[in-house]
């Protein structure tokens, strides 16, 4: 009972974030950077200021879709950050060339995910389908179960991997938008709150996953017990 308790805690909880960090991209989006410059400016100054010259800045379509690709070298901006001169649009714009600085300087934590992304996906794919049959199936064939929760162990791990590459990287957008003077005293503790709202949902997101392996695992344990 205590295991479906800690479920409906973290189901409430992740909503609560996620509905704060709307509310605070909502707030922020309205508020106009001090410097005037767009997302996409921002962008494209704090790669050149750090030397990062390989790495293009382009416009992406729908909305919370910004992300940077290492394959391609390119920042996605999305709709609401690349023409935007808001605090809110500074910040994503800034995190996203975060990951692009720990990409040219072949950040650990950012190499470990880039490698975990192919197995993780095979696994995704497949974890689920894997899961409910080795439940059905758990008396007579208690190894698929098992190789079901390796599966989502493997997600489990890289939501923990991606913990520090997130951090990280809004570390470093705080970092230079507090050193150039493109934030200033007013709109710093935005841009840093609604980086840390953001950081929120990827610790939620973790300790959920964590939550959901554990409670896989009791039911093998608990289904092999009866044997």
């Amino acid at each position: 009972m205590s295991i479906y308790v800690i479920f409906i805690g973290f189901a409430l909880i992740s909503w609560l974030v996620q509905q704060t960090l709307q509310s605070k991209f909502r707030k922020y989006s309205q508020i106009a950077l001090p410097s005037g410059l767009t997302g996409k400016e921002v962008a494209e100054r704090m790669l050149r200021e750090n030397g990062v010259l390989d790495v293009k800045v382009q416009h992406v379509r729908g909305q919370l879709t910004d992300h940077y690709n290492p394959a391609t070298k390119v920042v996605n901006l999305s709709d609401e950050v690349y023409m935007s001169n808001s605090i809110a649009a500074a910040a994503v714009a800034a995190h996203e060339c975060g990951h692009a600085l720990q990409h040219a300087q072949a950040y650990a934590f950012l190499t470990m995910r880039s490698r975990l992304v192919p197995i993780v996906s095979f696994a995704s794919r497949w974890m689920q389908w894997v899961l409910l049959a080795g439940i059905l199936l758990l008396q007579s064939f208690p190894q698929l179960m098992l190789a079901g929760i390796i599966l989502f162990a493997l997600t489990t791990i890289f939501s923990f991997v991606t913990l520090p590459v997130e951090i990280n990287a809004s570390t470093r957008a705080i970092g230079w938008l507090n050193a150039t003077g493109i934030t200033d005293r007013g709109s710093r503790p935005m841009a840093v709150d609604a980086l840390r709202w953001a950081a929120y949902t990827y610790v939620v997101a973790a300790l959920g996953s964590l939550a959901t392996l554990v409670y896989y695992i009791m039911i093998f344990v608990g289904g092999r017990s009866r044997d």
